[in-house]
């Protein structure tokens, strides 16, 4: 199932994150948005941006890791015609075209430290200061932030500046991962084939149990952008109606969730494992179970484990 914020499921976190967006909607408060690749991080910007009070304005999207160096501070903040070679034109910048409305910068752990800089003091002043420009222009906007790098282990290693993690790090939003939520896999994957059949006008039907089970067992590393990638491959050469099968898949997916898997250990003594060798760090913990702190968290209630009690 789908809410007016696009996002699909009905599991605990989804639940939780509608929740939360409808809080977000009543406040101005800048937003940043983690999670592995793939998990939805723009979705979620774009909703945060339909249900708050910025709605009626622009809504820019910025892939910080696209922009050269020397070109970042042109593109989110401006340049005058002439400012240099090739300023053939002025151009308004990211930060003006969002004014009213609300920027996302993507991916914003790519951004180098000169560029962290110049963004701080945007966010600070609230004011651009396009290059060959004389007086600073004041901008309206609500920025959104998205990573799928942890953050707060980049600053430790001073790879991102914490002044700005700081400033960005108001509203948190952590996507868990889509193999933390099976029970989202159906809906999302039936929205995907809706949409490829109101696109082609075709009729392919939903996985059957034996595939939709299938799945739920798969681990998708690459999150939501993965099941969508399956469901267009699908309607590549598209099965004639009825259930979708394994054996409606392209070889290369009847392989992955058919093929034979070597056992795995237990998550429960992994995790007693990890816990034990990082010596209760969670935010260790954590990365060496590829999880958000969140999951982490909920695993810990799941398997009833304390700091204070013997993992056993």
């Amino acid at each position: 199932m789908a809410g007016g914020d696009g996002l699909f499921g009905s599991s605990i976190e989804i639940r939780e994150l509608r929740r939360y967006l409808g809080k977000l909607a009543e406040s101005d408060a800048t937003v940043l948005v983690t999670g592995e690749t793939g998990t939805g991080k723009e979705r979620v910007a774009s909703a945060v941006h339909r249900l708050g009070r910025r709605a009626t304005g622009p809504f820019v999207a910025v892939n910080c890791a696209a922009i050269p160096e020397t070109m970042i501070e042109s593109e989110l903040f401006g340049h005058e015609r002439g400012a240099f070679t090739g300023a053939h034109a002025a151009y308004a910048g990211r930060f003006a075209q969002a004014d009213r409305g609300t920027l996302f910068l993507d991916e914003i752990s790519e951004m180098t430290l000169s560029g962290q800089a110049k963004l701080l003091r945007v966010l600070e002043d609230r004011c651009v200061h396009p290059i060959g420009g004389v007086r600073p222009k004041p901008v309206d906007v609500r920025v959104v932030a998205a990573s799928n790098e942890c953050l707060e282990d980049l600053v430790e290693r001073r790879a991102f500046r914490a002044d700005l993690f700081y400033r960005l790090n108001v509203a948190r939003i952590e996507l868990p991962p889509l193999r933390d939520r099976p029970e989202d896999i159906g809906p999302i994957v039936a929205h995907f084939i809706d949409d490829q059949n109101r696109r082609q006008a075709l009729r392919v039907g939903r996985p059957d149990p034996v595939l939709l089970d299938m799945m739920r067992r798969y681990r998708w590393p690459g999150n939501v952008r993965e099941l969508r990638n399956m469901v267009e491959a699908v309607f590549v050469d598209p099965p004639c109606g009825g259930a979708l099968r394994l054996d409606d898949l392209p070889p290369a997916y009847r392989r992955l969730f058919a093929g034979k898997r070597e056992p795995q250990e237990p998550e429960r003594e992994r995790l007693i494992a990890v816990l034990r060798d990082t010596n209760w760090n969670k935010v260790e913990a954590a990365r060496q179970m590829n999880w958000s702190r969140m999951t982490l968290y909920r695993r810990l209630a799941k398997y009833e484990l304390t700091e204070h009690e013997p993992a056993c």
